[in-house]
């Protein structure tokens, strides 16, 4: 009998016993793998909220000082090949500060730490990762419709329910300005394209970052695309809401 407890303690594993510790230690390692990038994506979502608010701070800022103003989104300017909200490039290509960089200080808050590269509807673009709302605060400069100039303080009826900065992407990569999903005759009546390359992108644990005028930021997991309209609306990236409603000044 001894012999026998002896032998049988003495065996291996069968391959069976193998390929289930195997098994166990792979799908393990498949947690552990999973909890470390889940918590990578929620400390760059948690700094992506910090830059967001830091932003919309600077902007408010920037308006209380400036007549009450919201700062323009892109402006053609004398001298330079480019000119808006987050940097400038001279005509002999320098890239220098822009409104809210300036009041920002550090230029890092311009830039998402989730956004990977890829295409720019700028040229080039240095920093990005982050959309302004042009549709109705700030505003670009050729842009069809009534208003002309940026929005006031004075404007915003629901500031904490108007959408200021947010997680700029479209399919083509990156965007500077947020467009609301439908067309406003009086604020922003540009083009299917143009309003489809201003959506957000839901790159944080399918979620995207907004601030508002107010100074807060939120995360928004509902996203909406323009029913029926071609553009560059993709899996990861749309419009915050369904209507104008979270754009909107009225």
């Amino acid at each position: 009998m001894n012999r026998l407890t002896k032998a049988q303690n003495n065996r291996g594993f069968t391959l069976i016993e193998l390929i289930t510790v195997i098994a166990i230690c792979s799908i393990l390692m498949a947690m552990i793998g999973y909890g470390v990038i889940y918590a990578r994506e929620s400390s760059r979502s948690a700094k992506c909220k910090s830059n967001l608010k830091n932003l919309a701070l600077a902007t408010l800022t920037y308006a209380t000082e400036n007549n009450d103003t919201f700062p323009w989104g892109k402006k053609n300017v004398a001298g330079y090949k480019y000119w808006c909200w987050d940097f400038v490039i001279t005509s002999d290509g320098t890239v220098m500060p822009g409104i809210i960089w300036n009041y920002s200080v550090d230029k890092k808050l311009l830039q998402c730490p989730s956004f990977i590269g890829g295409q720019s509807n700028t040229e080039s673009d240095p920093y990005t990762g982050y959309n302004y709302n042009c549709s109705f605060i700030g505003k670009v400069e050729g842009d069809s419709g009534k208003r002309k100039s940026p929005a006031k303080l004075s404007h915003l009826k629901k500031p904490d329910r108007t959408a200021l900065f947010g997680d700029g992407e479209f399919s083509g990569g990156a965007n500077k300005f947020m467009r609301s999903p439908k067309r406003s005759t009086k604020h922003d009546s540009s083009g299917t394209n143009i309003r489809e390359a201003g959506t957000q992108g839901y790159r944080h644990h399918g979620k995207t970052n907004i601030a508002f005028c107010d100074g807060h930021v939120e995360e928004i997991s509902d996203v909406y695309n323009s029913s029926g309209e071609p553009g560059f609306v993709s899996q990861r990236s749309g419009f915050i809401s369904p209507d104008n409603s979270l754009y909107s000044l009225e």
